[in-house]
């Protein structure tokens, strides 16, 4: 089944998430983006540099304003998200991230003027009540900071989902847009430790810091793989498996119990998520 790349790939989502908490009593989350990052931006680099023998031809764009707006929220969006994963329960930090989907629907609908049919409006509202079955439980534990970090992660995910967009409507390849993405969340990061100063990693840190890069890296491999060979309704669909799976490495390996609210906000927001995936793609194009 060529949709189980999807399946790979986020079982690596959350393997990654699992390391950024753990590595996350050392580091900051500015940190842990930099590390992210900068394994991905040499695994493309070392890509361009084997395909092409001018390796900065192909790096060259008319449209680096709109990759720089791209990158400021996507590497914004991993801080918070980063953030959230090193306060929260996993499955609660993963599940608020993956509200993407719903932000995203209000969001072209409001800023890329798209219409979208009731189906679409129905679970984004789902969606949103999921939201506040997972957030009471965090709020009334006083979580409610790390826990509007991890919302704020998923709308600006969608802000990066939305210029993505836009960049793909300027011709610009995926690669192109990934590459300005990490480079530009390398730099972020980097400037980010400069200011408010950086942890020297330790040989015992590596491993964690290299397992974030590489699960990071191959997950997004198999992301892209999905996508390209599989049914595009089913891998979005099968891309909610991430929040079963950190739920139970949240279980496993950091013995997590959650309220039986927070568990029926996580289903409600997948099953929204998913609604909102099906209802999206399968709106004809004239009709955006």
């Amino acid at each position: 089944m060529k949709s189980s790349w999807m399946l790979v790939a986020a079982a690596l989502f959350a393997l990654m998430s699992v390391l950024v908490k753990h590595a996350s009593a050392n580091f900051s989350p500015a940190e842990l983006v930099f590390y992210r990052s900068a394994f991905g931006l040499l695994a493309i680099w070392a890509a361009i540099a084997i395909h092409h023998r001018q390796v900065w031809a192909p790096l060259a764009t008319p449209c680096f304003s709109a990759h720089l707006w791209r990158g400021l929220a996507g590497f914004t969006a991993l801080v918070l998200f980063f953030y959230a994963l090193s306060r929260l329960p996993l499955a609660t930090a993963v599940t608020l991230n993956y509200t993407a989907p719903l932000f995203l629907a209000a969001l072209s609908a409001w800023w890329l003027h798209e219409r979208h049919g009731r189906g679409l409006v129905g679970a984004v509202l789902l969606g949103f009540a999921g939201v506040l079955l997972v957030l009471r439980p965090q709020v009334q534990g006083q979580a409610w900071l790390p826990a509007l970090a991890g919302l704020a992660s998923g709308m600006l995910a969608a802000v990066a989902y939305v210029n993505v967009k836009n960049l793909g409507k300027l011709g610009e390849s995926e690669w192109r847009v990934v590459f300005y993405f990490t480079l530009l969340s390398t730099a972020g990061g980097a400037a980010w430790m400069a200011l408010a100063g950086s942890h020297i990693p330790q040989r015992a840190d590596w491993p964690w810091l290299i397992g974030i890069g590489a699960t990071a890296t191959v997950a997004q491999l198999a992301l892209t793989r999905a996508y390209h060979r599989g049914r595009t309704l089913t891998v979005g669909s099968l891309a909610y498996t991430t929040v079963g799976f950190s739920a139970l490495y949240g279980v496993v390996l950091f013995g997590e119990r959650l309220p039986l609210m927070a568990w029926m906000g996580m289903a409600v927001v997948a099953i929204a998520g998913i609604w909102a995936v099906r209802a999206s793609t399968s709106t004809p194009p004239d009709s955006l």
